[in-house]
């Protein structure tokens, strides 16, 4: 089974693991981007058509969100981790 940290060594002289981990902490944001933006579009909705239910959708949207960008640190750290070992 190859491993991460040969298939590293074997494309590091080419510089393709740099252009690779820049790319991955891209696409990591523009997803975790994307996600908390959709995220608060639909807790808008949903607080728009029922006001009364504010403090319930507000909560599950703070921690929706966080899980997120909890992720997305992640594939960024990896990311840069690739990038720097």
């Amino acid at each position: 089974m190859i491993t991460l940290s040969i298939i590293l060594q074997a494309v590091a002289g080419a510089g393709l693991a740099k252009a690779g981990a820049g790319l991955g902490a891209g696409i990591a944001a523009i997803g975790a981007g994307i996600g908390i933006g959709r995220i608060g579009g639909s807790a808008m909705d949903g607080i728009a058509r029922q006001p009364e239910a504010m403090a319930d959708i507000r909560s599950n949207m703070i921690v929706s969100a966080a899980l997120i960008e909890g992720v997305a640190f992640f594939a960024i750290v990896i990311c840069l981790l690739i990038l720097f070992i």
